[in-house]
């Protein structure tokens, strides 16, 4: 204190600022920042509540600017350089004195975003015990989690839950942190590490109309802290159960007044949660426990086989099992996963930043992210080493900014586990044999079961006997041949023959928004504009880029919204608008208008009514797609759509035959898909934030949306150009089981648009009770619900929200004591998932943490844990269950 307080040489004194920030208590504020107004110069206090900076009087007096989360911000003028500053804070008259960027794509009070948005703060995002940030918003009212392993996390809002993520965009100061080849986020398994996050905001809803495409349902929008403003070496060690270590580190330094390093360095290691649902899925022919097997939820390689008088097995003829389905035992998630069940996340990020002018900043970063866990869409995946490289050059001032960034990415050593589990079962039993455990499996299924017949055992006793019999020839995972096979396979890049998934894309991004006050009476006008460019590569294992060449697409949009004051600053009115072409779909125009108004003293009472329609363009993989995996043919659909038959037709050898000569019988079977466009979302909505009585705060709101052309995925018969296939086409793949890849006639797995339109509305109410600094007490509660006024019995809408959600929590600080204590309950609910459909169990969650700071070894002593009491925890149907982890951990800041 003495140091900062005393002046040092004579000409850094006649630039440096120092002081201290104190609250009402006369106690020291740590990370309170401490700006000078209209510029990007500025600090942040030492956990002492010291700051020190430097400061041109050249111009003239300077203007600083203190502020703290919760507390009044305050402005004061400086005619000379001043050693001894000691400035108190006071709290807020509505302790919501947060600005957030991320709702107008301008700097505006949280009480008077337009939209309903959450903005969460270092102190808050520390606190989160969870060993995935993402996962940890759960906490948070109107927002959907969903983690189909511990580091890979899907969030969604009002709706329409994935474990993918598509229709929330999830940036990093502003850059798209999704996947290129897919479209998708996963988690924050390639995000930064939370050392470096000032803060996360969360728009809920549509937000295409500053955003772009596939802002369908909202945006979560990370800032991460500024080299200039929070300086220094920050180390936070953890260790705990399930072998779990995570280290991270920041470091942050001012080379001079204009330059600024910061590097940020993260290793997270620990055992994976493994799915383990043996229930039968809702394809299976069989119920779980038959004589016959059954296809598990997670079980893999465990196809099945219809018997029927065109193909001979050891044993003869069975007419009795004509029609009936056998499934092989498969293996299990645990079996195939084996010893690779580590979930890992790799992170290093370096940035330069320099101040050309006070209020133009320079910022150039490059970082590398990978990750290992499991990811589920149609399939799970074990996506190891799966990561990005992206590399960003940012020219931003106060009224604007110029930012171009480009993200590779690629798949390490990923691969699928239902191509795994088959191509293990459709493998010879021997090396260069001919027979594979498959066909082994259904001979001896078949064989045993006449055998029994022709003993004299009635039906059910004849298939136990075959079932009993057959499983003792599937292929033990104990057995050397397994693990031999398991590696082969994993390796193995071809289709058809290895499960090892892979590709390499860029994304290539620029942009630009410049801000204009119009008049003096509150008319200020923003616009921005943006181009990116996929270019997807894959070697013809993913995408249709089969000749070697990087297949381009692109997109682009300009932007504009008009914002305007009213009513003494009371009322505020605001239109934007967007629109964006692209290479595969027509033009899309995106508007929104708002209006804010507030009453109160102190404006502590703020309400809002918006209307807003947002898209989302198909991904790259839903455009592109071409995955040969000889069973089918995962593909596409922007050229001419598709003309086909249902996949039943496969199942019917005698309708085949019949329509050699008659072809009018496949009428009724046919099947048309045309090629994709956007999906779309119009939503109303109305909110209200603010005081609703001293201390206590409320953020409620109400929304009702209009969904049109969603997209889903169709199974069926058809030729890969899109042409209907002939009768000739049919009989001929079916006669090779549809897996000759020389065929033109394949089952065909494609996309499509819905043309029901679905209609959703919902509720999120939030309350907080600032008792004292001791104790906050917190609870949300969150409605959705589905319209099936208008929908067809037995319409699958995807929805996959829960009807009702709520959290109760308490937070406080007392002395160096801080701690958190959060309980979640989500109801039961249908989950209709490409790999599996299902409902999920109410489940529930009571997460915590606790924190005691010594400042004088400026360190943190740390204790979280979530799932506390250890409960039923499945979020993905599909996915596993979530089970307790806690963690010690320390925290250096110097």
């Amino acid at each position: 204190m003495a140091v900062l307080l005393a002046p040092s040489a004579p000409n850094e004194a006649e630039r440096s600022l120092a002081g201290t920030v104190l609250n009402d208590e006369g106690k020291p504020l740590p990370g309170a920042t401490v700006f000078i107004k209209g510029t990007f110069v500025g600090t942040s206090t030492d956990q002492q509540g010291n700051f020190r900076l430097d400061a041109s009087f050249e111009n003239g007096p300077v203007t600083l600017v203190f502020s703290y989360v919760g507390y009044d911000t305050r402005e004061i003028k400086l005619e000379a350089p001043e050693l001894a500053i000691n400035i108190g804070l006071s709290p807020s008259a509505t302790l919501l004195n947060e600005t957030v960027v991320s709702a107008s794509r301008v700097e505006e009070n949280i009480l008077r975003a337009p939209v309903t948005i959450e903005k969460v703060s270092a102190q808050q995002i520390e606190k989160i015990p969870n060993p995935e940030i993402l996962s940890g918003l759960g906490q948070l009212k109107g927002l959907d989690v969903s983690s189909a392993s511990m580091l890979f996390t899907s969030v969604s809002t009002r709706g329409f839950n994935t474990a993918k993520s598509e229709r929330v965009i999830q940036l990093v100061d502003y850059m798209d942190t999704a996947l290129p080849s897919l479209n998708l986020s996963p988690g924050n398994l390639v995000g930064i590490p939370e050392l470096d996050m000032e803060s996360i905001e969360i728009i809920h809803g549509p937000a295409s109309a500053l955003y772009g495409s596939n802002a369908l349902s909202g945006v979560i929008l990370f800032n991460s802290k500024d080299p200039f403003v929070y300086e220094g070496l920050s180390v936070r060690l953890r260790g705990g159960q399930r072998d779990l270590l995570d280290g991270q580190l920041r470091y942050a330094k001012k080379l001079t007044e204009k330059l600024a390093i910061k590097i940020n360095a993260s290793a997270f290691r620990a055992n994976d949660w493994i799915a383990n649902d043996m229930a039968a899925t809702q394809s299976s022919a069989n119920p779980q426990g038959s004589a016959l097997g059954y296809n598990a939820v997670n079980r893999y390689g465990d196809n099945g086989y219809t018997f029927n008088q065109l193909q001979q097995l050891p044993g003869g003829t069975n007419p009795e099992l004509y029609g009936k389905t056998a499934y092989l035992p498969g293996f299990s998630e645990a079996e195939l996963v084996a010893d690779d069940n580590r979930t890992t996340s790799y992170r290093l990020q370096g940035a330069v930043s320099y101040l050309l002018r006070d209020d133009l900043k320079l910022t150039v970063e490059a970082k590398h992210a990978e990750g290992t866990a499991t990811y589920q869409n149609i399939s799970r995946f074990r996506v190891k080493g799966l990561g990005t490289n992206q590399y960003r050059a940012e020219l931003k001032s106060s009224k604007g900014f110029l930012r171009l960034y480009t993200t590779e990415d690629f798949t390490g050593n990923s691969y699928e586990l239902n191509q795994l589990g088959t191509l293990i079962q459709n493998s010879p039993l021997t090396e260069g044999g001919s027979v594979s455990y498959a066909q082994q499996f259904y001979g001896t299924y078949n064989a045993a079961y006449s055998q029994a017949r022709r003993s004299g055992l009635p039906m059910d006793a004849a298939l136990a006997a075959a079932q009993t019999a057959a499983n003792q020839v599937q292929l033990s995972t104990s057995a050397p041949r397994f693990a031999t096979l398991r590696t082969a396979i994993i390796g193995d890049q071809q289709p058809g023959r290895g499960a090892q998934q892979y590709f390499n894309s860029f994304l290539h991004d620029i942009s630009g928004q410049r801000s204009f006050q119009l008049t003096d009476h509150g008319t200020n006008l923003t616009v921005g504009a943006a181009y990116r460019q996929y270019r997807l590569g894959s070697n013809g294992l993913l995408f249709s880029d089969r000749e070697g060449q990087r297949i381009k697409n692109h997109e682009y949009g300009a932007y504009g919204q008009l914002t305007q004051t009213l009513l003494d600053e009371r009322l505020k009115l605001a239109f934007a608008g967007r629109v964006d072409e692209f290479k595969n779909f027509k033009a899309a125009f995106s508007p929104r208008a708002s209006a804010v108004y507030s009453v109160g003293e102190n404006k502590q009472h703020n309400f809002r009514a918006s209307y807003g329609r947002a898209f989302r363009s198909p991904s790259q993989t839903e455009q592109y797609f071409y995955n040969d995996i000889r069973t089918g043919v995962l593909i596409g659909n922007i050229s001419n759509g598709f003309q086909g038959y249902n996949l039943s037709l496969f199942n019917s050898p005698q309708l085949l035959a019949a329509a050699q000569t008659n072809p009018a019988v496949l009428q009724p079977y046919e099947y048309t898909i045309a090629p994709l466009k956007l999906e779309r979302v119009n939503t109303a909505e109305i909110g209200y934030k603010g005081a609703v009585l001293p201390n206590v705060y409320a953020d409620v709101s109400y929304y009702r949306s209009q969904y049109q052309d969603f997209i889903g995925a169709q199974t069926f018969v058809g030729n890969t150009d899109g042409s209907r296939p002939t009768p000739q086409q049919l009989a001929a793949g079916y006669s090779t089981a549809y897996s000759d890849q020389s065929k033109p006639t394949r089952v065909l797995y494609a996309y499509y648009n819905n043309n029901q339109e679905v209609r959703t509305q919902g509720v999120t109410a939030g309350l907080t009770y600032y008792f004292r600094r001791a104790l906050n007490l917190t609870g949300n509660y969150s409605l959705n619900v589905l319209d099936r006024s208008n929908l067809p019995a037995g319409f699958q809408t995807f929805f996959n929200t829960p009807k009702h959600k709520y959290n109760v929590g308490a937070n406080g600080q007392a002395g160096n004591f801080s701690y958190t204590v959060n309980y979640r309950w989500v109801q039961g609910h249908l989950q209709e998932m490409p790999f599996a459909t299902g409902t999920i169990q109410d489940y529930s969650t009571a997460d915590a943490y606790v924190g005691y700071n010594v400042p004088k070894l400026k360190s943190t002593f740390q204790a979280g844990v979530t799932n506390a009491f250890n409960t039923n925890n499945v979020q993905v149907f599909g996915g596993p269950q979530i089970g307790r982890l806690g963690y010690l951990g320390l925290r250096f800041d110097l």
